[in-house]
């Protein structure tokens, strides 16, 4: 059932806190027709007539469990016992240095960590440097990033920091929740941050890899190696081993040259034969068709109840992350080094070391700090191949993805498919079910350390084990939350065993989960004709949700006259103990080129740290936001994703970014736990975009990134692009 809804201004006044929720006086006489089937709902504990006019709106059913106990609060739990192990030296001149035991690729995490410190010991922030810790097996658990868990961990685990006994100390004012500028920004914008690929190796040589035509094929032979070592710069060339050890290394054919640039010409020389891999005839279509095939469908609604439902589907994503994958490795006969982006370095250390037949004491390994994640460097893909190189040919080897290799051959965002119910009845929503279908995401990084990723990955070289089932799945219930009372709420997860490299993304079950329940509550407002922020006031089930939300509805004028072909969006979230909400505005007059033009942004984190840097984040989820709900998804042909090039994955550019962009951060919460961040941003903002453009053009959104069309050439399969050479003026 459908209603116009108009964007010229709210159908109904905001639900004050104190007001009681439920029907009002013009529901009860909407449903008064329909008091014959009310019988219906008997079954459903007594719900079927309100004894007043105002029935109560019914709790979430069962509880939500992240309210109690989130991911974030295990990695914190976790990592306790192994805080007086993070290292904390005096380094003189009345400065100290930390070693950060988490992973910094942008999220300002090094810099949150330096403000905490500062003032645990009061110094200034600028006695405080920061570095990145070595993979350390004594921190066990401890140094694993992912879950926006880290400022979490760090603030509660600052005061067993080792070593702090012995610090300066001084009486410097208060940092925390002052606007700092990030440590390393100068040394980024300048050049001078040393990432995976800077760092000064004696003899490391540039290595490119020929890989598959299909994701995960195999290698059988090399059909020129003369020739292909003829080539000017061409140092060596090896089929990189297949491993069995916890994940399996990726297959391809290594070429070692002097220069990067001789390296891909070589890699594109190569003719190399190769096996089809397991998913060689798959498409996006026939996925979808797999994971759509693995849902049972809603039993029938009580008679007489009202519902709003919808099927959804989401393409693969890449992380695109503006660092590829990349990795140096200096293996020996009887000791390895090496220096990656790495978001789980005790685990890469072990499984390098098991790999290598070697002691764990004689293999070193730097994690750098890395230009973007989002998740992706919770595995260590390159580290692998790295490593099985640099023993093949008997050199240090500096391995680089070229963008082809990261967007078709690296990790993904699983392909999901969704499908979602909200059921009314006597104006009032009774339940919401959904049920989510995904290409397994994997999980054998485990939690960091190699016995519990090695007992996941078992039995070895299946792409669904029982392990990596149990991992999703308390990864799903302990990170995928709703703000609503909507009665009895389902979300269920059913993985699909397929042999597609996945991985966690930013926010990676959260943001489709949530973008479709915002979307539904959207389409519930409009069947009760109720203003969709009214709407969500009277259902949110927390006053921070509720806060939120009324900051932002404020500020952005909620409810405005818009031109025809633009409208408002809203969206709430919660998640990793911070709440957040979003209004967009959206330009759709052209529906195949829409444009976000204006934001606002509220975000409740407890006790903000840094406010420039949480600034950032929500800037940067708004981004990626206006990327996979509008253009940036992949497109698998023929078991291989098409897009090859950030020309031709169309993740959002500085134009598609809005001029007006507003962040609120919500004052302190007396009482409240510091919250997370990294992923926060995401839900909120992608529900915004589909309502908005929903309201601007009629049309339900089902079916992500809205627009896209194979609008390039794609780079033959088992190829990498032509190199484009460009005059360079003197």
């Amino acid at each position: 059932m459908e209603h116009p809804e108009s964007d010229a201004g709210p159908t109904s006044a905001p639900h004050h806190d104190d007001e009681s929720p439920g029907m009002r006086r013009r529901n009860l006489l909407g449903y008064a027709a329909s008091a014959p089937l009310l019988s219906a709902a008997a079954g459903l504990g007594g719900l079927a007539a309100p004894s007043s006019a105002h029935a109560a709106i019914l709790p979430m059913t069962p509880p939500d469990t992240t309210d109690q106990l989130d991911i974030g609060d295990a990695v914190t739990v976790t990592a306790l016992p192994t805080m007086p192990l993070v290292k904390v030296s005096n380094i003189g001149n009345g400065r100290v240095r930390l070693e950060l035991p988490r992973f910094e690729s942008g999220q300002g995490i090094a810099t949150a960590a330096a403000m905490m410190l500062a003032d645990k010991l009061g110094l200034p922030l600028n006695a405080i440097e920061v570095g990145s810790a070595d993979a350390s097996p004594e921190l066990f658990y401890n140094q694993l990033t992912g879950g926006s868990s880290s400022v979490r961990s760090l603030h509660a685990g600052m005061p067993l920091l080792g070593g702090l006994g012995g610090q300066p100390s001084g009486s410097g004012s208060a940092v925390v929740g002052q606007r700092v500028t990030r440590l390393d920004a100068l040394d980024i914008v300048t050049g001078r941050k040393k990432f995976t690929l800077d760092q000064a190796v004696p003899d490391a040589k540039p290595t490119m890899v020929c890989r598959p035509p299909t994701i995960n094929g195999q290698f059988v032979r090399i059909n020129n190696t003369t020739a292909v070592m003829g080539m000017p710069g061409v140092l060596g060339i090896a089929p990189i081993p297949a491993t069995n050890g916890i994940v399996p290394t990726p297959p391809g054919v290594a070429v070692m040259a002097e220069t990067f640039g001789q390296a891909w010409a070589a890699v594109n020389a190569l003719d190399v034969t190769w096996t089809a891999g397991a998913v060689a005839g798959e498409s996006n279509a026939s996925i979808q068709q797999k994971l759509k095939s693995a849902l049972l469908p809603f039993l029938l609604p009580p008679l007489g109840a009202l519902t709003v439902e919808g099927e959804f589907e989401f393409a693969a994503v890449s992380h695109c992350p503006m660092e590829t994958e990349c990795a140096i490795a200096d293996v020996r006969a009887d000791r390895a080094e090496i220096w990656s982006g790495l978001q789980s370095p005790i685990v890469t250390q072990q499984a390098v070391a098991a790999d290598l037949g070697l002691p764990l004491d004689k293999v070193k390994v730097h994690a750098v700090p890395s230009g973007g994640s989002f998740g992706r460097r919770l595995f260590w893909d390159a580290t692998l191949q790295a490593v099985q190189i640099s023993k093949a040919l008997g050199r240090p080897c500096r391995l680089m993805y070229h963008r082809t290799d990261d967007m078709r051959h690296g990790r993904v965002r699983p392909p999901m498919f969704h499908r979602a119910r909200a059921t009314m009845l006597l104006g009032q929503v009774i339940s919401f079910e959904q049920r989510i279908a995904g290409v397994r995401l994997d999980t054998r990084h485990g939690f960091g350390e190699m016995l519990g990723a090695a007992a996941i990955a078992l039995p070895n070289g299946f792409p669904q084990t029982v392990g990596n089932f149990a991992v999703e799945q308390t990864m799903f219930k302990t990170m995928v939350s709703s703000p609503y009372n909507f009665g009895v709420t389902t979300k269920l997860l059913t993985p699909v065993a397929m042999d597609i490299n996945t991985c966690s993304y930013r926010s990676v079950h959260i943001q489709p989960s949530r973008l479709v329940e915002e979307i539904l509550v959207d389409e519930m407002a409009r069947a009760l004709s109720k203003d969709p922020v009214a709407f969500r006031l009277e259902y949110l089930r927390l006053p921070r949700a509720r806060a939120v939300l009324k900051a932002v509805a404020a500020a952005a004028q909620w409810g405005k006259a818009m031109p025809a072909g633009f409208a408002q969006g809203v969206g709430v979230h919660q998640e990793s103990k911070s709440f957040t909400a979003c209004i967009v505005e959206i330009d759709a007059r052209v529906p195949t080129d829409l444009k976000v033009t204006r934001a606002t942004i509220a975000i409740d984190v407890g006790t903000p740290i840094n406010p420039s840097g949480i600034e950032a984040q929500m800037q940067g989820g708004l981004c990626e936001s206006i990327s996979i709900v509008l253009t940036a998804g992949l497109h698998i042909q023929n078991g291989l994703p098409l897009e090859g090039s950030y020309s031709q994955y169309h993740f959002a550019r500085m134009k598609n970014y809005p001029k007006d962009v507003k962040v609120i951060i919500m004052p302190p919460s007396s009482g409240e736990a510091i919250g997370g961040l990294g992923e926060v941003g995401l839900s909120a903002s992608s529900g915004a975009i589909a309502n908005a453009y929903a309201r601007a053009t009629g049309k339900k959104p089902r079916s992500f990134p809205l627009n896209f069309p194979v609008d390039f050439t794609p780079i033959p399969p088992g190829k990498l692009p032509t190199p484009v050479t460009v005059p360079v003026r003197t």
